[in-house]
């Protein structure tokens, strides 16, 4: 799996990954394939930075489908801006990817079977499976790492300056303590719209 944070804090916002790709037992480290978890989307409301955990088939996937949706469709700005994305991405997913939507019996609705995180200067979101969205105050993470991340970040969120230096303490924590996870770590910061 992996680690992948997102913090908010004095006007800035933070996005983190490990690096580590792994198949079963073996590791595929940094040193040999270019492992961003992490990628860039531009929009009418500025850049996003989308971060994911899940199977490795979703990377390419996902920058793939993002990247050819109408830039009037890909809106990120909000809570209800990021299900409304999602939600018009899942059948393009399922009918041009091949995405297998199941997961139980019993589930409510379709799976997208992922789970992201996004960065913009708004705000930090995350986003699951069944399109539930979420915006967070202060700091998440996902992926197999995330309790050390979410321990470490909650420990120095009150002492430290920026979002950058709180971020970068999960993913340490993440990568330390996580058998999935592993640096280097990538790093994004953005500085947030002036609330109004």
């Amino acid at each position: 799996m992996t680690t992948v944070v997102v913090v908010r804090k004095a006007g800035q916002i933070a996005i983190a990954a490990d690096t580590l790709v792994t198949f079963g037992d073996t590791r595929l480290a940094n040193r040999f394939e270019d492992n961003t978890k992490i990628f860039k989307v531009d929009t009418d409301g500025g850049p996003s930075f989308i971060g994911m955990a899940g199977t490795v088939a979703h990377f390419p996937v996902l920058r793939k489908a993002i990247g050819s949706m109408p830039r009037e469709f890909l809106k990120l700005g909000n809570k209800d801006e990021v299900f409304d994305t999602f939600t018009k991405l899942h059948p393009y997913l399922k009918d041009n990817f091949f995405l297998q939507t199941k997961e139980e019996d019993s589930d409510p609705y379709e799976s997208s079977q992922f789970s992201v995180v996004i960065a913009n200067a708004t705000g930090i979101y995350g986003l699951y499976s069944y399109r539930e969205v979420f915006e967070f105050k202060e700091f998440w993470g996902i992926g197999s790492g995330r309790s050390f991340a979410l321990g470490a970040m909650h420990a120095l969120y009150a002492k430290a300056k920026t979002a950058r230096e709180i971020a970068e303490a999960g993913i340490a924590a993440g990568c330390e303590f996580d058998r999935n996870s592993a640096a280097p770590a990538d790093v994004f910061t953005i500085k947030m719209k002036d609330s109004k």
